[in-house]
């Protein structure tokens, strides 16, 4: 492999599969000595700024907060730096657009998320993610 990974993005929802996805994630991190962002994506449109907090997004927030936290003690035991972001909107076009604007080498994604909609092999958004990311991109089981 002749480009080096320095910057790994890692799509979470609390899912196991999403939680397989970051221990690869990990594991490469640790061999390229690279650092990992841990994405969480509301499904819901951003707010304007000056909106107040509804009660449904102050319950997202809460759980993507418990997510990341979970996360950024799983890389640092490991001795890895994770960055924590929280987006908003379409999952799949979100990662996609994070990816590419942020410059990352790679996608790391488990294969179904906590999404309710099931493909035959592959979640949606994993799915969408692998055909729209022009930046290279690992499914894990």
């Amino acid at each position: 492999m002749t480009n080096k990974i320095s910057s790994i993005l890692v799509p979470l929802d609390g899912s196991s599969n999403s939680f397989r996805g970051l221990d690869m994630a990990i594991h490469m991190a640790r061999e390229s000595h690279a650092t990992i962002t841990g994405l969480y994506v509301l499904g819901i449109t951003k707010p304007r700024t000056n909106d107040p907090i509804s009660p449904v997004e102050k319950i997202l927030l809460k759980h993507a907060q418990k997510i990341m936290k979970k996360a950024k003690l799983n890389a640092a035991k490991k001795g890895i730096l994770f960055f924590e972001r929280i987006s908003y909107g379409d999952e799949g076009k979100r990662i996609v657009e994070i990816a590419e604007k942020k410059g990352f080498d790679l996608i790391v994604i488990g294969s179904r998320g906590m999404g309710a909609a099931k493909e035959m092999f592959l979640g949606s958004t994993s799915n969408y993610v692998l055909h729209k990311s022009k930046k290279p991109v690992l499914i894990t089981k």
